[in-house]
C-alpha cells in the first residue's frame, strides 16, 4: 500500500502545533488558494497552519524543511500580484492570528508589531499616541503589515514620505531552516553589517518570514491643503506632474485618467468631470506659509500646462471626498469588468511618455485601459479592463499587459513599483535585472533557502 505523504506531514505538525492550528476543510483551503491577482496561477494546499506566534512559524518551517514542503506565507491575500498563491500539496501559513501591536513608544517614535496587524490598526495605535505611521497603501483598511513588507507596499503620501521600507527600523525573521535572525534595531541609524533589513523587505516570503517588525512614527502633520485640477489632454497633465515634482514637495499628488472617472462616477457619483482627458489631485502639508506658497505653485504649474479648472480648498472634509474618488479608481474599474492590474514605474520626466504608450496600446489592443496612480514617484497603475467569458478578449487583455510592461522598461522603469513580482510578471523580471543581477538572485535565495522551500515560484 502506498503511504499518503500528506498525512505524514500532518502528523509531523500536529506534534508541534496547537490543534486548533491546522486546517485540512477543503472550503478553508480553497478560500486560501491565491491573493487578489485572478490571473496568475495557483494550486491546492495540503494544509493552512494558522500561526499565533515566532514559536509556531519556526515549528512549521522546521517540519517543512524536514519533509521538502512548500511553504508559502499569506496574511490578509490582499495581494496583487499572486505572490500569496499556493502550490499543490503545499503548506499555506497563514500569519492573520499574529495580530498584536505590541508596542507603541511615544518618545522613542517607533511601534513594534505582528505581521496580521492591519495597516489601519497601526494608524490607530500611532494616533492614539499622537503620533502617526506613514505608509498607506489604498489597501490600508484591510491590508495586513506582514504583506505591506512582503511587497514593500507603497501609498498615495509615498511621493513624500517613501514606501513601507523607508519606515522599518528593524525585523524578526524566521528562515527556512527554523531559525530566527533580528535585523536593524530601534536606532535611527544603524549601518552595523549588511543591510539584511533592507533585503527581506520586498522578498514576498521567498528568503524568510517576518515574524515582528519594528516602525518608525512621525508626528502628526498640519491639515492638508487639497487641490484638483483637470486636463484636456493626458500630455498636459504628466507634464503638469513632472514641473509640480521639480518645484515643490508635494504630500501626495495622484493622477486618474477619464476612463477612470468615468467609472468612479458610475459607482459612486461624486460630481468628477467625466469629459476631461485627466484628473490631478495634489495635496501641501507643509503648513503655513509654505503650505500657501507650495498650492499657489501648483496652481500656476497646472494652468501653465494647459488646465481647463484649477481650484484648491483647505477644508479637511473636501479634501477626503476627492481623496475617496482616488481611492476607488480599481474597485470601480472592477465593476466594469474583469481586470489585469499592471504596476509600473517611470522615471519622473518619462511620465507623459508612458501615458502615451498606455493610450497607443489600448488602442492597438482593442482594449479599455483606465490609468490611475501615484504621478509624483511615477508609479501607475494601467488597469486593463475586458470580458472575462470572452477568450478573445482576454488574449487581447494579456498582451495589453505585457505590452504596458514592455514599455515600462523601454522607458527606464520597472515592471513593479509597490505590488511584486509574485507570479504574474516574473516573465519579465531578467529582462530588468539583466543576467549577472538575475544570477545574483538565484544566488541569494540558494544560499538561504537551500531547500528552496520558501515561496517556491515567485519572484524568481
Amino acid at each position: 500500500m502506498t503511504k499518503d505523504p500528506n498525512a505524514a506531514l500532518l502528523r509531523a505538525l500536529a506534534a508541534v502545533l496547537p490543534a486548533d492550528a491546522l486546517v485540512t476543510d477543503a472550503d478553508v483551503l480553497e478560500a486560501h488558494r491565491r491573493d487578489q491577482a485572478e490571473w496568475a496561477p495557483a494550486g491546492t494546499p495540503g494544509v493552512l497552519v494558522r500561526a499565533t506566534c515566532a514559536d509556531d512559524v519556526r515549528a512549521v518551517l522546521q517540519v517543512a524543511s524536514a519533509h521538502k514542503v512548500p511553504v508559502v506565507p499569506r496574511g490578509a491575500g490582499s495581494g496583487l500580484s499572486g505572490g500569496a498563491n499556493a502550490l499543490d500539496g503545499c503548506i499555506v501559513l497563514s500569519l492573520m492570528r499574529m495580530n498584536r501591536v505590541l508596542e507603541v513608544d511615544a518618545k522613542g517614535m517607533l511601534a513594534v508589531v505582528q505581521p496580521g496587524v492591519l495597516n489601519a490598526e497601526v494608524k490607530a495605535a500611532a494616533a492614539a499616541q499622537g503620533l502617526w505611521y506613514a505608509p498607506d497603501p489604498a489597501s490600508w483598511e484591510f491590508s495586513s503589515l506582514g504583506g505591506n513588507l512582503a511587497t514593500n507596499a507603497g501609498g498615495l503620501c509615498c511621493v513624500k514620505y517613501g514606501v513601507t521600507g523607508d519606515a522599518v527600523l528593524g525585523l524578526e525573521v524566521v528562515l527556512a531552516d527554523g531559525s530566527v535572525v533580528r535585523t536593524g534595531g530601534r536606532t535611527v541609524k544603524n549601518v552595523a553589517g549588511y543591510d539584511l533589513t533592507r533585503l527581506f523587505v520586498g522578498s514576498e516570503g521567498t528568503l524568510g518570514v517576518i515574524t515582528e517588525a519594528t516602525l518608525r512614527l512621525r508626528p502628526r502633520p498640519p491639515r492638508a491643503t487639497t487641490l484638483v485640477a483637470t486636463f484636456p489632454t493626458l500630455a498636459g497633465a504628466g507634464a503638469a506632474v513632472t514641473d509640480i515634482m521639480a518645484r515643490t514637495r508635494p504630500s501626495m499628488l495622484e493622477l486618474m485618467d477619464q476612463a477612470t472617472c468615468r467609472a468612479v462616477e458610475a459607482y459612486k457619483p461624486l460630481g468628477l468631470d467625466v469629459d476631461a482627458a485627466a484628473f490631478l489631485l495634489a495635496r501641501s502639508d507643509a503648513g503655513g506659509d509654505q503650505g500657501v506658497a507650495e498650492i499657489e505653485t501648483m496652481a500656476a504649474v497646472c494652468e501653465a500646462a494647459g488646465a481647463t479648472f484649477v481650484t484648491h480648498s483647505t477644508d479637511e472634509a473636501e479634501g477626503e471626498l476627492l481623496l475617496t474618488a482616488r481611492r476607488l479608481a480599481y474597485p470601480a474599474l472592477e465593476r466594469q469588468g474583469a481586470t489585469l492590474l499592471d504596476d509600473v514605474g517611470v522615471p519622473l520626466s518619462r511620465i507623459p511618455e508612458l501615458l502615451a504608450a498606455v493610450e497607443r496600446i489600448a488602442a492597438e489592443r482593442g482594449v479599455l485601459v483606465g490609468t490611475f496612480g501615484h504621478a509624483g514617484d511615477g508609479n501607475m497603475h494601467p488597469t486593463v479592463v475586458f470580458d472575462r467569458q470572452d477568450p478573445a478578449a482576454l488574449t487581447r487583455a494579456r498582451g495589453a499587459f505585457d505590452d504596458i510592461l514592455a514599455a515600462a522598461l523601454d522607458l527606464g522603469g520597472t515592471i513593479t513599483g509597490e505590488h511584486g513580482v509574485g507570479a504574474l510578471k516574473q516573465p519579465f523580471l531578467g529582462r530588468q535585472l539583466g543576467e549577472e543581477g538575475l544570477r545574483l538572485h538565484h544566488r541569494l535565495k540558494a544560499a538561504m533557502d537551500p531547500l528552496g522551500i520558501l515561496n517556491p515560484g515567485k519572484v524568481l
